[in-house]
């Protein structure tokens, strides 16, 4: 039936199989009913091609299905009120509907709906204006919805009830005051490459029973949850990408289950993924990218299976795992939380494979009650402010091939009372401890190689009970292995390497040593390598002193212990040093009094090589200037340059701050701060925050006597180390004059000026350069306007800003390439402007 352009004011009623379509096309028809619902369908292969359908009140049906009637609207505008699909009263094709999937068309079924129930096809039809829901299905009832929009809903989208089927290619849900779509009952929504925008509260709300299947979707900036499950409400979602949510990506609740395969969610103002109660997860090579609060959270009893998640930037934690809930995860990665990358606290269990954790203050912290122990394996923690792995008081750890390193404390730690079984693995470079086991801590470690620590490689508090089995500990600055007072610990075949102390063992202490040895350590209580034939001693205690070293101990190499098995560096002519200061941005005042000082300390060897005395000259800096502001760059490239003028033997930087100096007791801080000192000779020891040791006000702190004792060894070894004082301009006066040896011998101050806004966007394009991304215009030009707009306060982190800003565009950068089918080089060099944003 065709009909002629033109506005009627009537209500139709499909009683038998027909088309209604508008004669001179769409839009030409208006149809709008005086009152009551403009088209009813009574009748099953019905169709409606390019009519405008309006209501008379948005909370009314503008067009209703009824039981066994089946329905096609194609190029149909319907405004005013919702669309409905009312099932059978047996429920008679609930049992066919459980067996529809994405791919099912309802062709047959719209023409012919045998075992009852409504069916509706929309097809590039346009829903708007409802109240309510703009469309809603009931019952047993079906539809499907192509290339269709639902827009302006003061309410929810799409409602999915009793046993209904609502399948969507394309759909396109936007500006409803409530959820996108919501499935409950036993209701069932499957879209596939279907986008849900602007939604006032959830994109997609799963309840009851309901289920849902996002495959290929969008869910962009709603109003509350990405995708919300309650009751025992199920979601699977492929390929979909949840993007600014105001709250949690996904969130499940009570008896909720989840997957997520192949899906990111970014930005999120709550958690990537909540879970709570009862709910479970599962997560199959998914991102979790730049959630305000944790990439992951579970509580209650949630359980989460994850393999191949990726957790990027989290204002929170990277996973966390409380209450009694817990994780499995395999081959996954967090980084840049700005907490933990891992945190478990009350009663969690965590079982993790080959997890690799990069920054954050902590890499696993793990406070749980629960009874079973936490497993694990092949995972790496690299790069912590803080602890590698911190385990807390009464917890049971078992760490096996875990790898630790560059932690900014200690490597592992466990609390009084824990519990830590360690087979292989290795801790390295920590700037504290190896291993600190707390009081009355229980350990077995077997395997293990401690490196390049800070401080001591295993330190064994009071009351500590445990075995360490064929471990290794070298390069450590305190004694590698510490033993408190009444602990009853046994090492058994280890060994010490390159160390300047092997065993330290305070009062009351009782260690057992079998089989162990040392080996190029300076003072070393443990038989030396050569002498494993008979079996080694215990290191003798000598009251306030220590083991005592005996006289089988292996002979100190020549030359000091921080030249020992260290090749030449490489020698850097002045021309190619003076060159690389050059090209650092800004710092042009710092530059001048470099190349001054340059100057100068050559003429001062010029003098010496011709038998004239050198005239008097302080070789030692202060650094004044905000954090971020290149001292740290200046300061190892000053070093190269004395080495180069061959005033300093190494060069090397020393980098310590007032924890690396000052001591925890008193008689503590002398020998610490020397040994750091002492570390830095041939080179140059730079004290970041140096006006820490004198603190305003603070009379009587152990800060004091680093820097008497700092003031001592300047002297003693002035030809051997140049220091470096660095921290605030207003505090480093202070420091300074806080000893009258200080200010002689710090004469001189470089002033580190806050960087310009175009001095950071040349920072941020010399990261790009380096890292072989480049800048379009626009987003230089982007980028100039936005360093503009940063406020110059206290949390302003200069070049540290700039690194910040070349990251995250590089973030952005790599998740809007991965939506390209097959990037060329160029695309994936290139940073724009939406990279800033």
């Amino acid at each position: 039936m065709l009909v002629a352009p033109g506005t009627y004011v009537e209500s139709l009623v499909l009683s038998r199989r027909v088309t209604v379509e508008a004669e001179a096309g769409a839009g030409s028809v208006r149809l709008r009913a005086a009152h009551g619902v403009p088209v009813t369908v009574t009748a099953p292969g019905c169709v409606l091609r390019e009519l405008n359908l309006a209501g008379s009140d948005p909370d009314q049906p503008v067009v209703r299905v009824e039981d066994a009637a089946g329905l096609t609207a194609e190029r149909c505008e319907l405004t005013g009120g919702r669309v409905e699909v009312l099932g059978s009263a047996s429920g008679t094709s609930a049992a066919a509907n459980t067996r529809l999937g994405a791919e099912d068309t309802l062709r047959g079924e719209v023409a012919d709906p045998v075992d009852g129930g409504g069916v509706l096809v929309l097809d590039r039809t346009r829903l708007s204006g409802a109240r309510g829901a703009a469309l809603h299905l009931v019952g047993d009832a079906r539809a499907r919805a192509v290339d269709t929009e639902i827009s302006e809903v003061d309410g929810i989208g799409a409602v999915v009830s009793g046993q209904a089927v609502l399948i969507a290619e394309r759909l396109r849900v936007r500006d409803t005051s409530g959820s996108g779509a919501r499935a409950k009952g036993m209701g069932r929504f499957l879209a596939r490459g279907s986008v849900f925008a602007g939604t006032g509260r959830h994109g997609v709300l799963v309840e009851e029973d309901g289920a849902v299947e996002l495959t290929d979707c969008r869910v962009e900036q709603s109003g509350r949850c990405g995708v919300r499950l309650s009751h025992r409400g199920r979601a699977a979602l492929r390929e979909t990408r949840i993007t600014g949510p105001r709250e949690h990506g996904v969130r499940a609740d009570d008896q909720g289950g989840v997957s997520l395969r192949d899906c990111q969610v970014v930005r999120p103002g709550g958690h990537g993924i909540s879970a709570a109660g009862a709910s479970s997860v599962r997560v199959t090579d998914a991102l979790l990218a730049e959630a305000h609060g944790s990439g992951l959270a579970l509580a209650g009893q949630a359980r989460a299976v994850l393999e191949g998640l990726r957790v990027r930037g989290a204002g929170e934690h990277g996973l966390r795992v409380s209450g009694a809930a817990g994780a499995e995860v395999t081959d996954s990665s967090v980084a840049g939380a700005r907490l933990c990358a891992v945190h478990g606290d009350e009663e969690a269990r965590l079982d993790l494979t080959g997890l690799r954790a990069v920054g954050a203050e902590t890499g696993l912290r793990l406070r749980s009650a629960a009874e079973e122990e936490s497993r694990v394996r092949a995972c790496v923690f690299t790069g912590q402010g803080r602890s590698g792995v911190e385990i807390g008081a009464g917890t049971a750890v078992a760490l096996t091939e875990v790898r630790v390193s560059g932690a900014g404390g200690a490597g592992v730690t466990v609390d009084a009372g824990g519990r830590l079984t360690m087979t292989g693995g290795t801790v390295a470079g920590a700037a504290g401890s190896g291993l600190v086991l707390e009081r009355e801590a229980t350990a077995e470690v077997r395997g293990v190689r401690f490196e390049d620590c800070g401080k001591n490689g295993v330190l064994v508090g009071e009351q500590v009970s445990g075995t360490f089995a064929h471990c290794d500990v070298s390069g450590t600055t305190f004694p590698a292995l510490h033993v408190g007072k009444g602990a009853r610990v046994r090492f058994l075949g280890c060994r010490v390497f390159d160390s300047a102390q092997d065993v330290g063992l305070a009062d009351g202490a009782e260690p057992e040593f079998e089989d162990c040895a040392a080996v190029r350590v300076r003072t070393a209580a443990l038989p030396s390598l050569s002498d494993r034939a008979r079996t080694p001693a215990a290191p003798a205690y000598v009251p306030g002193g220590g083991p005592h070293a005996p006289e089988e101990t292996a002979p100190e190499a020549d030359g000091a212990l921080w030249d020992q098995g260290e090749p030449a560096p490489e020698p850097e002519s002045l021309e190619d040093l003076l060159a690389e200061l050059d090209e650092l941005v800004g710092l042009d005042g710092v530059k001048r009094d470099v190349n001054g000082m340059v100057k100068l300390m050559q003429t001062v060897r010029m003098r010496e090589e011709a038998g004239l005395p050198a005239p008097p000259l302080s070789r030692h800096l202060v650094f004044a200037g905000n954090p971020g502001t290149g001292k740290t760059t200046v300061a190892r490239l000053y070093g190269r340059l004395l080495h180069g003028l061959g005033l300093l033997s190494r060069g090397h930087l020393v980098e310590v701050d007032r924890s690396s100096l000052v001591g925890e007791y008193v008689g503590h801080t002398g020998p610490k701060t020397t040994e750091a000192f002492l570390r830095a000779r041939g080179g140059v020891l730079f004290i970041d925050e140096a006006y820490a040791l004198a603190p305003a006000g603070a009379g009587n702190d152990f800060g004091t006597e680093a820097i008497a004792t700092l003031v001592k060894l300047m002297e003693d070894h002035r030809d051997e180390v140049v220091v470096i004082a660095a921290g605030y301009p207003g505090d480093m006066d202070r420091f300074v004059s806080s000893n009258p040896g200080l200010s002689s011998r710090f004469s001189r101050t470089l002033l580190f000026a806050d960087y310009s806004s175009e001095e950071l966007v040349s920072i941020v394009e010399h990261h790009a350069q380096r890292h072989q991304y480049e800048l379009t215009e626009a987003a230089r030009r982007a980028l100039t306007a936005h360093v503009g707009t940063i406020p110059r306060d206290a949390g302003f982190g200069n070049g540290r800003t700039a690194r910040q800003l070349f990251q995250a565009m590089t973030e952005r950068q790599a998740m809007r390439v991965a939506e390209l089918t097959s990037p060329d080089s160029a695309q994936l060099m290139q940073l724009d402007e939406h990279d800033l944003l």
